[in-house]
């Protein structure tokens, strides 16, 4: 089957990245990884008024989703400009407390009916902590809200702990603190939160893309600048195979991403969750390897925290792992 996105879509992506490419993403990431969140929030602002935010709420909270197609197109932009903040989470979020105030669950209604206008207009960063795919919430420090799922029950956490170190500085990792407002209890929520990590596994994934075509892009851009015997180094074979592998690697993950997100769209929860497995270890192991491509061909540069680079080979690892690593989600595809 072939996935291509139309006219529409693919003008959309390009208008996201155009919007990015103008907002000093470096300067914001380096500010966040230092708890400075004014110069991302500026960054999701920009999203907001692209439309992006709106993306995974329903219409009916001010929403235009779920839109998983569109909404893979912008986080592949967002990843190749490396925006900070918990944007899987929140779009996770907001497919969570949909699916829960859908099923009648009073509380989650009304949290469904105070956060998702606002996540839509880009006014809330929301993040999201489920206990099966690890005890911590990214960004919690910098959410206006704390979701946390643990078994069949899920709550607004009171706030958060101290934030642990992580690979890459500009993931800021918490645990949920306990206690907290209840918003649902019993099997809807197990099963809303399981589908929500699938949405945040696919939105993780685009991230993942959009980071390793970047980091190709500027090795390659690079490689054509620096010069080794007489001679751009890019005009070496065992470059431009490393460069060339790395690009088909991105190349092939494309379409999974694509068709994860058209099985998001019409195809019921556990058969999607194969198809968003499969795009996740192809897009996560994809930008790990242009990541170790760029960090090699760089030589010393590549090590440099200084360097502009070092904010995509980080977040190239950490994305690798999050919501999902390369060894659960082979166990997904090929499980019965």
């Amino acid at each position: 089957m072939h996935f291509a996105l139309d006219q529409a879509q693919t003008e959309f992506g390009r208008t996201v990245d155009r919007m990015l490419g103008g907002a000093d993403t470096p300067r914001a990431v380096r500010a966040w990884a230092r708890g400075q969140h004014a110069p991302g929030r500026a960054v999701w602002d920009r999203l907001a008024g692209a439309g992006v935010t709106s993306l995974a709420v329903p219409e009916a909270y001010g929403g235009v989703g779920p839109l998983p197609v569109e909404l893979g197109v912008a986080y592949v932009a967002a990843g190749r400009h490396a925006v900070p903040g918990p944007l899987a989470e929140t779009a996770a979020a907001a497919v969570l407390l949909a699916a829960l105030a859908g099923d009648g669950a009073a509380r989650a209604g009304r949290a469904a009916a105070d956060w998702l206008p606002r996540i839509a207009g880009g006014r809330a960063l929301v993040t999201l902590a489920v206990a099966e795919a690890g005890p911590y919430a990214l960004d919690a420090d910098a959410a206006d809200a704390v979701l946390a799922v643990e078994g069949e029950e899920l709550r607004l956490a009171p706030g958060h702990g101290p934030v642990q170190p992580s690979f890459d500085p500009a993931r800021r990792l918490a645990r949920p603190l306990p206690g907290g407002e209840p918003l649902a209890r019993g099997p809807a929520v197990a099963a809303a939160a399981a589908h929500a990590a699938d949405w945040a596994a696919f939105a993780t994934a685009a991230l993942a893309l959009g980071t390793g075509l970047t980091l190709v892009e500027r090795t390659a851009a690079y490689a054509g600048q620096r010069t080794q015997f007489g001679r751009p180094i890019g005009s070496f074979q065992a470059v431009k195979h490393r460069l060339a592998d790395a690009l088909i690697g991105l190349e092939f993950a494309r379409p999974l991403l694509y068709g994860a997100a058209v099985a998001l769209a019409s195809k019921p929860a556990a058969d999607a969750r194969k198809e968003v497995a499969a795009a996740k270890v192809a897009a996560g192991e994809a930008a790990y390897t242009a990541a170790r491509t760029a960090l090699q061909l760089h030589g010393a540069l590549g090590y440099t925290d200084e360097y502009d680079l070092s904010l995509w080979i980080r977040k190239a690892r950490a994305l690798r792992s999050a919501w999902g690593s390369p060894s659960i989600c082979r166990a997904r595809v090929l499980a019965p």
